[in-house]
C-alpha cells in the first residue's frame, strides 16, 4: 500500500530566512517620517508574519486609517530601497541547515512542499530566486490573495491546489500566527524556535511539537506520520 500524499508548508520570514534587519530597518524608515515614536525592534519582530497592513495597524493603534496607509507605502518603498542597496533577498540568509532539510524532503515522492508567508508574491518570488528555491514549491501561498495570518485561507487554498487531505498535511513557523492558521486549518503544526516568537508563545499557541535546529525536523515529522525523512 503506498503512502498517502503529504503536504508540508513552510513560513518563509523567520523560518526559511533571517530577514529581520531588512524588515526592521525598512519600518524604521516608514515611521521615520511620521511623526510618531519608532517601533522597538521586539515590537516589529512581534508582528512579522502578518499582512503588512494588518501589521502597521497594530503598530500604530488608534492611529487614523490615512497614517497607516501612508506607512505601509512608506514601508514598502523603503524595503525596495534597502533591497536595492543591500544586493537583494540574498542579504537575507537562509537559515542553517534549511536547504539540505528542504533537499531530504523533496526527494520523497510522496511529501509535496509550499510556502504561506506574509509577504506579498512579489517579494516571496525575490526571495525564492535569490535562494534558488522555486524548485521546492509546488503552492505558493501570500498575502495579497488572502486574507492576514492567522486566516487559514492560504493552507485551505494550498491543499486545494496540491489535492492534499489535511489530516495529512502539516504547517512550519516561527510565530504564533503561522502555528494557529495552521491549527484553524486542520493541520498538524511545528514551530521553530529560531525565530522572531518565543517557544513558549508557541507552545500556548497550540504547537505540536518544537525544533530547534532544521535537523531535527525529519525526526517531528516522524513523530507526526509515523514515518522517518532522511
Amino acid at each position: 500500500m503506498s503512502a498517502p500524499l503529504r503536504l508540508v508548508i513552510f513560513d518563509m520570514d523567520g523560518t526559511l530566512i533571517d530577514s529581520q534587519d531588512f524588515i526592521f530597518d525598512a519600518m524604521l524608515r516608514a515611521f521615520g517620517g511620521l511623526g510618531v515614536d519608532l517601533p522597538s525592534r521586539e515590537a516589529v519582530l512581534s508582528i512579522t508574519g502578518l499582512s503588512l497592513e494588518v501589521a502597521i495597524a497594530t503598530l500604530l493603534p488608534g492611529r487614523p486609517q490615512h497614517e497607516v496607509d501612508d506607512a505601509v507605502q512608506r514601508f514598502r518603498a523603503a524595503f525596495i530601497a534597502l533591497r536595492a542597496e543591500r544586493g537583494g533577498e540574498a542579504a537575507s540568509p537562509l537559515y542553517p541547515g534549511a536547504r539540505a532539510a528542504l533537499e531530504a524532503l523533496n526527494a520523497q515522492d510522496e511529501v509535496l512542499m509550499g510556502v504561506a508567508t506574509g509577504k506579498a508574491r512579489r517579494g516571496l518570488d525575490h526571495a525564492c530566486q535569490a535562494h534558488d528555491l522555486d524548485r521546492y514549491f509546488v503552492t505558493r501561498q501570500t498575502a495579497d490573495f488572502h486574507p492576514s495570518k492567522p486566516n487559514p485561507s492560504m493552507l485551505h487554498a494550498a491543499l486545494a491546489e496540491t489535492g492534499a487531505e489535511a489530516a495529512n498535511a502539516v504547517m512550519i513557523g516561527d510565530t504564533t500566527f503561522d502555528i494557529e492558521m495552521g491549527r484553524a486549518a486542520g493541520f498538524r503544526t511545528i514551530g521553530v524556535t529560531w525565530g522572531y516568537h518565543p517557544a513558549d508563545a508557541l507552545v500556548q499557541a497550540g504547537a505540536d511539537i518544537l525544533i530547534d535546529a532544521f535537523q531535527d525536523l525529519s525526526g517531528a515529522l516522524g513523530t507526526i506520520w509515523g514515518t522517518v525523512y532522511e
